[in-house]
């Protein structure tokens, strides 16, 4: 009897060295696998500064097209689109700036040549229906150019200011698509279309194996992985105390 006293205290001594040892054991593990999740602030590649370029100068031209697309837009949607993208493009170009603030990056202080030049179309263009064609027509064709380009710089950039300015940017890029479709006044048929996919990469990237793949393949964790390796340590931990504890009384 006095010996069964002594051996239930000692597995609860046993089964609490073994809690102790899953959970140390755990937290080794998961701390660098979750630090590998948020990755470091990293030098500026070439697409980075590209963005952070880009989105300004659509700002420093949008702007203004926007402004005069509310005074001299012939449909009622064409000025209220205008007036939209205007103020949107405003928010935008705050969150470009500060992000160029964060990464010391110096940003253009005026529209490009190209852009110049479709604002100097637009303010020629008579007020009405040719302005309204005119200013859709433009801008549409813009921000179908700078869609993918954000897309591209979302899906790997290394930078996480940068990261999130092409987040905001593709929202508010989509929203401006949408915006200017609702007009009625966008030809489709004269839309550049998609590039084909390469020749037998039609379904390349698809399902999680591959997604993994590319996870690993810039350093970083599929946080599923890290949730299930977890998930079973502390199932087995959770088993082998309670087998030990029952065990001992």
């Amino acid at each position: 009897m006095f010996s069964g006293r002594l051996a239930a205290p000692a597995s609860r001594r046993a089964a609490a060295v073994l809690a102790g040892l899953v959970i140390g054991t755990l937290a080794t593990f998961a701390m660098p696998m979750a630090a590998a999740q948020a990755a470091p602030d990293t030098p500026l590649t070439a697409a980075d500064k590209n963005l952070l370029s880009a989105v300004r100068l659509a700002g420093l031209w949008e702007m203004p097209a926007g402004n005069m697309a509310a005074e001299k837009g012939g449909r009622v949607r064409v000025r209220q689109v205008g007036a939209e993208i205007s103020k949107q493009h405003a928010e935008l170009d705050r969150l470009v700036v500060n992000a160029a603030n964060k990464l010391n990056y110096r940003l253009p202080d005026e529209p490009n040549s190209d852009q110049q030049k479709w604002l100097a179309e637009m303010e020629e263009a008579q007020a009405g229906a040719d302005f309204d064609q005119v200013f859709v027509d433009r801008l549409r064709a813009a921000h179908g150019k700078v869609f993918p380009v954000i897309a591209g710089v979302r899906t790997g950039t290394r930078n996480d200011v940068v990261r999130q300015l092409a987040q905001d940017a593709n929202n508010f890029v989509l929203n401006h698509l949408t915006l200017l479709e609702s007009t009625g006044l966008v030809k489709y048929s004269e839309l550049p279309l998609p590039p084909e996919p390469a020749q037998g990469n039609q379904a390349a990237g698809s399902g999680i194996l591959s997604g993994a793949e590319a996870r690993a393949q810039i350093g970083g964790v599929d946080p599923a992985v890290i949730w299930v390796v977890l998930l079973a340590a502390l199932v087995a931990g959770g088993a082998t105390t309670y087998r030990l504890f029952r065990s001992g009384r």
